[in-house]
């Protein structure tokens, strides 16, 4: 099943090719997961988190702060949707997200270098994930089976990154048009692919919850999903679990995208509306929007 696969967003506008890494943006993001109307638990787990480059200080001579920060910052967006009974989908979903950031701690080889062995460094790490699910399962027989879903976005400067297995999705909101970058690995997904049912059957679909690629699950190994892509000034991305694309189609996530000033008013209007919808299922939305650096 270990098929790693490494496909281009779709161009969306042309680039600079190589591409520019040194442009900065200012990124401004928010997060927010709600266990919905339906379930009793919530097994989605998100990260918003920074990274830098710090050196600390232990004696000098030279009178100055204790900590010295690099001007460059990297950023990590993750949301996990868990699955299992008894409450094995959180801890899936935990497990995988802790495990992640301990390889980003201590297992990459560098942070703010991007080459294209980043591609290759957030496999290994997904991999990692996997692993631990399944040797905690290993250890305690009634959470065989538990799996999650992994969606992460990485940014240094105005390049993104996005590692992806399941169907949590990440849309690029950029000038008025919202663009699903990831597919959904799912049965019903395959199944449209392959010209079995319509396009426009998969949402009314019964298999259309059935995963086909998860972290975990009922055998070890996973494919992931992999894309590179130049940010602009102005667009938003939008990382989330299916709790909130059951409920709200495309074309009112951008709604509510181009509508909300902030992040966080984005966040939690996407989180209310699929709520005022049913909520069937736990609900997780990070909103990230990226501006021009501001000039000192």
């Amino acid at each position: 099943m270990e098929q790693p696969t490494q496909p281009e967003v779709p161009v969306l506008r042309p680039t600079p090719a190589p591409l520019d890494t040194g442009r900065r943006l200012n990124l401004t993001s928010f997060g927010l997961t709600d266990v919905g109307r339906s379930r009793k638990t919530n097994e989605d787990q998100f990260v918003v988190a920074e990274l830098t480059r710090a050196l600390h200080l232990v004696q000098s001579s030279v009178p100055q702060p204790r900590t010295l920060l690099s001007e460059n910052r990297a950023h990590l967006l993750m949301v996990a949707d868990g699955m299992g009974g008894h409450r094995a989908g959180e801890q899936a979903s935990a497990l995988a997200v802790v495990t992640v950031e301990d390889f980003i701690l201590n297992t990459f080889r560098w942070v703010f270098r991007l080459q294209g062995e980043v591609a290759a460094e957030f496999q290994e790490a997904l991999r990692a994930a996997d692993a631990r699910i399944f040797e905690e399962a290993g250890r305690h027989p009634e959470l065989a089976g538990m799996g999650t879903t992994l969606t992460l976005a990485y940014t240094v400067n105005s390049l993104l990154y996005v590692i992806h297995v399941g169907d949590s999705r990440c849309y690029l909101y950029r000038d008025g048009v919202l663009h699903q970058l990831t597919r959904d690995h799912t049965l019903v997904d395959e199944m449209v692919r392959s010209g079995a049912i319509e396009p426009e059957a998969a949402a009314r679909h019964h298999l259309r919850n059935v995963i086909t690629n998860a972290v975990g699950g009922s055998e070890p190994g996973i494919e992931v999903e992999i894309h590179r892509l130049q940010l602009e000034p102005g667009d938003v991305t939008l990382l989330c679990s299916d709790g909130l694309t059951e409920m709200l189609p495309d074309a009112e996530l951008a709604e509510i995208l181009a509508s909300q000033p902030t992040p966080e008013a984005a966040s939690r209007a996407l989180v209310a509306r699929a709520n005022e919808r049913g909520g069937q299922d736990n609900i997780t939305a990070i909103v990230a929007r990226f501006d021009p650096a501001s000039v000192d």
